[in-house]
């Protein structure tokens, strides 16, 4: 009896908490911009980013934030295009195996709002979130009359809170990813970081931070400070030429993070915790900022005792142990034409790019045992596999394709099973689809899918709403998104229509193999006429280009024998049936993994008028689905794979 009191009361509990939280969400979600006044801020945004990092000292002086309070939190900072995450993730790790207790900001999330503030390694719970979201809220709130009622946006806000739970919760360090470029990011408000580093540079966010890669290091750049070491990730000779230079303007040491390799185990295997080739070079500039940190927040001395170093501005400290002779090789240029060693500022000593040094067992532990959701990430369920990676960059997706091949084909033969594969797919903002798609199109396809960042059509919870964008122009960016695919396929573009004679002259019963990326042609099959992709019409939005119920493919292992056509042009089109994937465009993520997986999971009882695939594909006896292209779009499907209620409760 009392044990069931017990318990009636503790999910009494947790369901006012989760009241609560969501009821702050909501209020958090006010202060997104809507897409009307976005776009018109991002045509005027040149004039006034010079402002965000001022605004955010005031927003944060309104919260009872000083400066001094932000650079207590002896913080991490870290900028790039791909990697950042995980490169933060990394040092959250690390310096929580040393012993330190950590505090990590990041963006965007991937289910709740609340993942982007941890404390040692987890999220905050939504108990902590609520409470510390009032304390900055109702400070911003009652100070906003006295300001022309200005509030920050929704990221400034949390950024904001973000150090405003760091210093509740008093951490030892505070682990900063910048959101969009740094020189003028809402986190730009750090004066005296212990380190700041720079991720993999490449193309994104082009129409806020320019459309070469380096405008984009310019704008990564930005975080550097006077005195504060640097590290960054090789990058292409412009983008590093732009660092070095802002380096020297700037008046900070900077140095590039050797390869993995080069460090000293000590005899031990160095395993890193998340997936991708990308993530040794994470790894790399992780160790690099750590050995940073530790050596110039505590030092222990030969009687092991915990020795401060105080930093003194410009002529700060730099760990005794980080000096060394330069040889002759270090100041020359590598083989990639980047520079082996990067000037500083006057006098100062030049940090060779191959500096390693030997990794403690908290390194080791550290790298092996990080994770970071929704990147290179494989979820199995019964007769599925998942993989889902927020690839959202060129660079990223051909990462991603490594990644999804070898360990696809990995997987299809310890199964011996009959596969098919399926890319659900979605990007956004100024990104272009077409590039991002044609890697993808190495992955042999059967089925492709674009749906909407949106994880059904149902009311969605507080955390997946997005007021800066509306229903139609996402739908419209899909169809855009799927008008690119089809572009992969185009006959001129291939060139390949002799090929695909020859296969069609050999019969419909023919068994295509292994056909490669270049053989597939995109064509309307109902005519045999080249597709028009050159516009999309309101007869696109109705119809969704669906290829007929017969189509099929010809790169899962099962096919069907159907009936030999005596006319060539029929020939021709079956052929072309099983070299193009079939695709279409669905409304939610929830439509599309109804969709993708053929009947063999459970999911909302809410999906009406799918359309109709070739009946074979419902034969087969595992599917593979790839979810790529957002970070958005992961977060969604991880929501429903892992069958988090729309209430917001939490599963066990």
């Amino acid at each position: 009896m009392v044990r069931s009191l017990i318990s009636t009361a503790t999910v009494a509990l947790k369901k006012e908490s989760n009241v609560k939280y969501e009821e702050a969400v909501k209020t958090l979600n006010t202060l997104q911009t809507n897409a009307q006044v976005l776009e018109k801020i991002r045509s005027q945004r040149d004039r006034f980013a010079h402002l965000n990092v001022p605004n955010m000292i005031k927003f944060s002086q309104r919260a009872g934030i000083s400066l001094a309070d932000i650079d207590s939190l002896k913080i991490i900072h870290v900028s790039g295009t791909k990697g950042k995450g995980s490169t933060c993730a990394f040092c959250e790790s690390i310096l929580l195996h040393h012993g330190y207790k950590t505090g990590f900001y990041s963006s965007p999330h991937l289910i709740e709002v609340r993942e982007r503030i941890h404390i040692n390694g987890q999220p905050l719970d939504r108990e902590r979130f609520t409470s510390y979201f009032w304390d900055v809220y109702n400070k911003l709130d009652k100070t906003k009359a006295e300001h022309e009622n200005s509030m920050p946006g929704y990221f400034a806000f949390l950024t904001v809170m973000a150090f405003h739970v760091f210093l509740q919760e008093k951490v030892d360090v505070g682990i900063i990813e910048v959101g969009i470029g740094g020189q003028y990011d809402s986190t730009n408000l750090i004066q005296n970081p212990i380190a700041c580093g720079v991720t993999s540079l490449g193309l994104d966010h082009t129409s806020i931070l320019g459309n070469t890669v380096d405008k984009i290091a310019w704008h990564k750049a930005g975080i550097f400070k006077p005195g504060v070491p640097a590290v960054t990730a090789p990058q292409p000779a412009l983008a590093m030429n732009v660092l070095k230079e802002r380096a020297k303007e700037i008046g900070c040491p900077l140095h590039v993070c050797p390869d993995i390799e080069e460090y000293d185990a000590q005899g031990k295997d160095l395993q890193l915790g998340i997936k991708g080739e990308m993530q040794s070079v994470n790894a790399s500039l992780a160790l690099q900022l750590c050995h940073i940190w530790l050596g110039k927040v505590k030092r222990h001395n030969e009687n092991g005792l915990a020795e401060t170093i105080t930093c003194k501005g410009d002529a700060e400290e730099m760990p005794k142990d980080y000096s060394f002779p330069l040889t002759e090789q270090m100041l020359q240029d590598n083989e990639n034409g980047l520079a082996e060693t990067i000037a500083c500022k006057g006098d100062a000593e030049e940090m060779p790019k191959d500096y390693s040094f030997p990794l403690t067992e908290q390194m080791l532990q550290g790298l092996a045992t990080c994770r970071w959701a929704g990147r290179n990430q494989t979820i199995e369920a019964q007769n599925i596999t998942y993989y889902l990676d927020g690839a959202h960059t060129l660079e990223s997706i051909q990462q991603c394709v490594n990644w999804f091949r070898e360990d696809a084909e990995k997987e299809k033969k310890s199964l011996r099973k009959t596969i098919l594969k399926v890319l659900i797919f979605n990007t956004t903002g100024d990104r272009d689809s077409y590039m991002l798609l044609r890697p993808l199109k190495a992955c042999d396809f059967d089925l492709v899918v674009f749906c909407p960042n949106i994880a059904s059509l149902r009311a969605n919870n507080a955390d997946q709403t997005n007021n800066t964008v509306t229903l139609e122009s996402q739908m419209k960016r899909c169809l855009l998104n799927k008008e690119s695919w089809d572009k992969l396929f185009d006959l001129e573009n291939d060139g390949d229509q002799e090929s695909l004679l020859n296969v069609a002259a050999e019969g419909s019963s023919h068994v295509i193999s292994d056909p490669t990326p270049a053989n597939k042609t995109r064509i309307d099959v109902t005519n045999g006429q080249q597709e028009n992709t050159s516009a999309v019409t309101d007869k696109d939005v109705k119809h969704e280009n669906q290829m007929p119920d017969t189509a099929t493919n010809g790169h899962f292992s099962s096919f069907f024998s159907s009936e030999s056509c005596d006319n060539q042009s029929q020939r021709f089109n079956q052929a072309l049936e099983k070299l193009v994937p079939v695709s279409h465009c669905l409304p939610s993520i929830s439509h599309a993994l109804a969709l993708a997986s053929q009947g063999k999971t459970l999911l909302p009882a809410e999906l009406n008028d799918m359309p109709e695939l070739p009946s074979h594909f419902k034969s087969v006896d595992h599917v593979q689905i790839l979810i790529t292209g957002s970070i958005h779009l992961v977060g969604g499907a991880l929501r429903i794979i892992q069958d988090i209620p729309d209430d917001g409760s939490e599963t066990d």
